[in-house]
C-alpha cells in the first residue's frame, strides 16, 4: 500500500482519530455536507434518531484532507470503517478532491446511502432544528454536535450556509 488521503467533512476533520502525514484543505465535487442521516448510535436513538452529517449527492464540500503514510493504512481503515459504517448508512468511495493549489488526489470518504433506511433527506430548517433539539445519543446531545461542527468549520474558515440556518432556528 501506499500513501493516501482520507477526506473529513465533519468531526473527522478535528476529530480524526488516526495519524496523518499532512492536513490539507480540500474541495469534493459532487456532493455536499447535509444533516441528512438519522442517529440511532451517537446522536440519538432509533426511538427518538438525532440528525448527523453525511455527504449527500449534489453540489461541493470543502473540508479537509489528511494524508495517510502507507504503513498506517490498513489501521487507518480499518478504524475509519469500524467509526463510519456502524449501521452502514454511509458507503466507502474514493473521490477526487481538489486542494487549494490546485493539485487533486483520490481520497477515501464516506458518502450517505439514499437507500438506507437512516437517510432523512433534505427537510425544512425548522424541522432538522427540532430533530436535533430532540436527539441525544451514545456520544451525547445532538445539538451539541451540531455546535461543535459549526465553531469547528468556523476556524477552519468554511462558510456553511445550510449549517448556520440551522444554528439560527436553534437559537429561538
Amino acid at each position: 500500500m501506499r500513501n493516501f488521503w482520507v477526506f473529513g467533512y465533519g468531526s473527522l476533520m478535528w476529530n480524526p482519530g488516526f495519524p496523518s502525514v499532512s492536513r490539507r484543505a480540500a474541495v469534493l465535487h459532487g456532493a455536499h455536507r447535509a444533516l441528512c442521516v438519522h442517529s440511532w448510535v451517537h446522536r440519538g436513538t432509533q426511538e427518538q434518531p438525532g440528525l448527523v452529517l453525511g455527504l449527500d449527492r449534489g453540489g461541493s464540500c470543502r473540508g479537509v484532507a489528511f494524508e495517510i503514510a502507507a504503513g498506517d493504512g490498513d489501521a487507518v481503515l480499518g478504524y475509519l470503517r469500524e467509526r463510519e459504517l456502524v449501521t452502514n448508512v454511509y458507503r466507502e468511495t474514493w473521490r477526487l478532491v481538489r486542494f487549494d493549489n490546485g493539485e487533486k488526489a483520490e481520497a477515501v470518504t464516506y458518502v450517505v446511502d439514499r437507500k438506507h433506511e437512516q437517510y432523512a433527506g433534505r427537510m425544512a430548517d425548522d424541522a432538522v432544528a427540532s430533530i436535533v433539539r430532540r436527539g441525544m445519543g451514545r456520544s451525547g446531545a445532538n445539538i451539541d454536535y451540531v455546535a461543535s461542527t459549526l465553531a469547528h468549520l468556523r476556524e477552519e474558515g468554511i462558510h456553511d450556509p445550510h449549517l448556520e440556518a440551522i444554528a439560527r432556528h436553534l437559537e429561538d
